[in-house]
């Protein structure tokens, strides 16, 4: 809890705590841009809270563009969205990403008296009053979370290996450890013996919760594994969802109401440079403990005995992106779609016990 402490800043938790339906999201290392919600009603302002973290990379870059001003107070709001600060401290991860996971995971720690939540990738523009999505998508079928399908993915493995092929997360050989792990432990391919649940990978940029026993208990598992592995929150979604018990009643919506809910663009391609030397030399110590880190984890697993499933794929096969607002563009023949799902992944599950 000290560690939920230190990360929200003191001074704010007397407020956090009064919210009783919040609206969170992130940026961290300067990805993306603030980007307002739209539709809002009337008294939502007055209702809901909404809250973007950000680390002291990204402020640099508001205060570079007066989106914030330096003069203000530590008080700041950017349109609806109240800013929070995360310096740099011992008790964040050197991965920006893995920071981002902490309010979108541990978001019922964050605000402890609140009953609904709302996670909003900072990539996407939330198009539709909180309120109301709260209502039709948690209140009326009575679901624990809502969250959206996967666009074109249904299996855990093709989303490992779009992640490998894309270099979504640059271990390639962590990424297949991971998954060697879930199919020892009982990750099982989607089939209709898992329904009520259409589809083991999620599109996790809008997360919707209503707080209890079973989503908190989610997303504490959730946390633990990304924490474990690393911050690719599809990969574990299956996973934790189908060992949890009790189990969590999910609404997954499809993807065509994802895309009337929310506006997605596209991720910084070009970052202001506003670090110091000193932050440029933390930068690269980082690095290089990373490599060595590498490194090590690559010599245990080069003496390591080969237990469980093992698969090795060519780069060439691990096909399918989707990014901005190219959610349903093909990248590949339908020809090659077909041999790859029949010949690939169903070979793969079937020569092994997951």
């Amino acid at each position: 809890m000290r560690f939920l402490q230190r990360f929200s800043g003191q001074k704010f938790r007397v407020e956090m705590e009064k919210c009783g339906l919040v609206v969170a999201s992130a940026i961290f290392n300067d990805h993306d841009k603030i980007r307002q919600p739209v539709g809002l009603g009337v008294k939502t302002l007055e209702t809901v809270c909404f809250y973007m973290f950000i680390d002291d990379k990204t402020q640099n870059s508001l205060f570079h563009h007066n989106v914030i001003l330096k003069n203000n107070p530590k008080d700041y709001r950017v349109g609806a969205w109240r800013i929070i600060t995360i310096s740099k401290s011992e008790n964040l991860y050197l991965n920006p990403a893995m920071n981002g996971v902490i309010p979108k995971y541990l978001i019922h720690r964050l605000f402890p008296n609140s009953k609904f939540s709302i996670w909003v990738d900072a990539k996407i523009r939330l198009m539709i009053d909180p309120l109301l999505l709260i209502h039709s998508m948690l209140v009326v079928p009575e679901a624990d979370m809502a969250i959206s399908k996967h666009p074109f993915f249904v299996n855990t493995m093709e989303e490992a290996m779009a992640t490998a092929r894309w270099k979504k997360w640059g271990d390639v050989d962590g990424l297949r450890i991971q998954m060697e792990t879930y199919c020892e432990h009982g990750l099982k391919p989607w089939s209709s013996h898992k329904l009520p649940y259409p589809t083991d990978v999620p599109d996790t940029a809008l997360i919707l919760r209503r707080h209890g026993i079973r989503s908190n208990l989610f997303s504490c598992f959730m946390f633990n594994e990304l924490e474990s592995f690393n911050p690719r929150d599809q990969l574990a979604f299956a996973f934790v969802r189908d060992h949890v018990n009790p189990k969590v009643k999910m609404n997954m919506f499809e993807v065509e109401v994802f895309e009337q809910v929310v506006v997605e663009y596209r991720h910084n391609l070009k970052k202001i440079e506003t670090s110091t030397y000193e932050e440029q030399e933390e930068e690269q110590k980082q690095e290089s403990l990373r490599k060595i880190q590498k490194r090590r984890k690559w010599y245990v697993e080069k003496n390591r005995k080969p237990q469980g499933v093992t698969f090795a794929l060519p780069a060439s096969l691990w096909h399918n992106h989707r990014g901005g607002n190219f959610r349903r563009r093909r990248l590949w023949p339908a020809s090659l779609e077909l041999g790859f799902r029949l010949a690939v992944v169903t070979a793969i599950y079937r020569s092994c016990s997951c």
